[in-house]
């Protein structure tokens, strides 16, 4: 999956697979979580918030299935 960079203090990169719902989040310290169900206005709405990461905790974070990727 390709992700890009965003400027985020806790995320390096985002990307999204439309086909399966998948939305990769890679941390710069947690590595590369993978979240399940997501839609991709969700996935619009991470990266054009004014906080990626209250946008991430107040809507990703704690309502979509995940795991994390080694």
């Amino acid at each position: 999956m390709v992700r890009i960079d965003i400027p985020s203090e806790r995320m390096k990169s985002v990307g999204y697979d439309s086909k399966h719902q998948i939305l990769e989040i890679e941390f710069h310290t947690e590595g590369i979580v993978q979240f399940f169900k997501v839609p991709e206005k969700a996935y619009a709405g991470l990266l054009n918030a004014k906080s990626n990461e209250t946008y991430y905790i107040n809507k990703i974070k704690y309502i979509y299935p995940y795991k994390r990727v080694d």
